[in-house]
């Protein structure tokens, strides 16, 4: 028998024969994220655009029969929960998953969008005591995060504090999205926490009436991410981009708000959104010159004296990336290679070294994910200097974004023996979208294990830079290689 490719998930769920929400617009995601899905119906509402007529439990036996029958041959890999209409349903549903290994999303439907209740108080009593504690994920809104926690949410800093008390609850992590409170600057803001790290995900402000749907398209994106392999960081801003994606495509179907669109994967980097450790003042937001065009062959470099070396083959982008220096050899190092690259009119960045950097008038720096921790941007910014930052996921990209950079390193393409990375290599499909998604905004670059040979298949996505470091440094004539990846770039270079 060959073995299992495709993804298994089980969405937990009510049905809305109104197509829009429920276990209809599970079935519709799911299967736009390439991901099989099965259904265990909690209850069936007779409901339209406008409202809910009716909600018929699904009885005992019923639920029991179609748990077993999906456990005996279809075992999930992620399962997504929502509508849990009475206490009989999260008790059958709670007891499954203390035996299931897999992840789990939660949806606490509460109330419908037209605003009918769908859970008794009771029973969100019962879901807080045993389903919660199970939730790898649970995705509530305002509305319900305020019914769990029996207080108002009226701030923003109110929202940090209630994801965190939600964790409290036992939630393994939680993202609690912001609605009407959030937006601002005609953006909307959600936030994640697992009680340890968070963070907020920014998105623009759709100003649409058709958001039938939102909350369970939402959750179900990110189980489908999840299912597909990515982590909860990298599924949560994918699933964003997906509703948002939605929202702006959506249309009005019956009488009442229309469903959200179910598109496919999200291909718009409108539709993406930016992340930030702390809630970003956009007002306050740094503006980073561009590069005036592609970088062409980016050399990343350790020295003062291959700088110089490369740039005299006519190099006109590269970093210097110093690690075994202090003091001031690095402080000589770092400005021997600026006056180098304003001698000949390059465009030299300096990878880390911020601030002396800035005190050295460089052209640019260059910063990783963990540097940007650290680093003071507003300043870089202030300075003049360009900004290249390195990602690896849709997370990082989605960090990169908030800083709006010069450019965006994409990384890594191949296997590199540079340096350990945690990351799998994107590969060309995954560049090619990136470039899709970003290439109209950003300047980008592609780097990892990228040597002569390869540059010319990676080059053909159009993203029109590579950076390198050893197919050059360690090859027996780089005067050679640099020539023949400069007429690969073409005259821009």
């Amino acid at each position: 028998m060959a073995s299992r490719k495709k993804p298994i998930a089980w969405t937990i769920a009510g049905s809305d024969s109104g197509g829009g929400a429920g276990i209809q617009a599970d079935l519709a995601t799911f299967h736009d994220f390439g991901v099989h899905c099965c259904t265990v119906i909690t209850a069936i509402t007779a409901q339209n655009s406008f409202a809910v007529g009716h909600v018929s439990v699904t009885p005992r036996r019923t639920l029991a029969a179609q748990i077993n029958a999906l456990d005996s041959d279809l075992q999930a890999d992620v399962i997504k929960l929502g509508m849990l209409a009475s206490e009989d349903v999260v008790t059958m549903v709670s007891k499954y998953l203390e035996t299931f290994p897999g992840f789990v999303v939660c949806d606490p439907v509460m109330m419908s969008s037209t605003g009918d209740e769908l859970m008794a108080h009771g029973v969100c009593n019962m879901l807080i005591e045993k389903i919660v504690p199970r939730a790898d994920l649970l995705t509530p809104n305002l509305s319900e995060a305020e019914a769990m926690l029996n207080r108002t949410i009226e701030s923003l800093d109110d929202v940090e504090r209630a994801a965190a008390d939600i964790v409290a609850l036992g939630a393994r992590s939680v993202l609690l999205t912001g609605g009407h409170l959030s937006a601002r600057n005609n953006e909307r803001h959600d936030y994640w926490t697992d009680g340890e790290e968070g963070f907020w995900l920014s998105g623009p402000n759709i100003d649409t009436l058709n958001t039938h749907g939102t909350g369970c398209t939402l959750s179900s994106a990110i189980a489908a991410a999840i299912a597909r392999g990515y982590g909860i960081p990298d599924a949560l801003v994918i699933a964003k981009a997906y509703v948002s994606q939605g929202l702006r495509m959506s249309v009005q179907i019956g009488s009442g708000p229309g469903p959200v669109g179910h598109i496919g994967w999200p291909q718009q980097l409108i539709d993406f959104p930016s992340l930030s450790r702390r809630l970003p003042d956009h007002g306050k937001r740094p503006k980073f010159e561009s590069c005036g065009g592609a970088l062409g062959l980016y050399p990343v470099v350790d020295s003062a004296a291959w700088v110089a070396r490369l740039l005299t083959c006519g190099v006109k982008t590269i970093q210097l990336r110093v690690k075994d220096l202090d003091g001031d050899a690095l402080q000589d190092e770092i400005r021997a290679a600026i006056a180098l690259g304003k001698e000949f009119q390059a465009r030299v960045f300096i990878n880390d070294y911020w601030q002396l950097a800035i005190n050295e008038g460089a052209y640019g720096v260059h910063l990783g994910q963990e540097d940007l921790d650290t680093a003071d941007i507003a300043a870089i910014a202030a300075a003049g200097l360009r900004l290249g930052v390195s990602t690896h996921t849709y997370y990082e990209v989605a960090r990169a974004h908030s800083l709006r950079p010069s450019y965006i390193a994409i990384g890594p393409v191949y296997p590199t023996t540079s340096k350990q990375m945690p990351w799998t290599p994107q590969g060309l499909p995954q560049l090619r979208r990136w470039v899709g998604i970003l290439s109209p905004y950003y300047t980008l670059t592609a780097i990892g294990g990228i040597d002569v040979k390869r540059a010319k298949e990676v080059l053909e996505t159009g993203v029109g830079s590579v950076a390198m470091i050893s197919a050059i440094t360690q090859a027996r004539d780089p005067e050679a290689v640099v020539a023949e990846l400069m007429a690969l770039h073409g005259p821009a270079a």
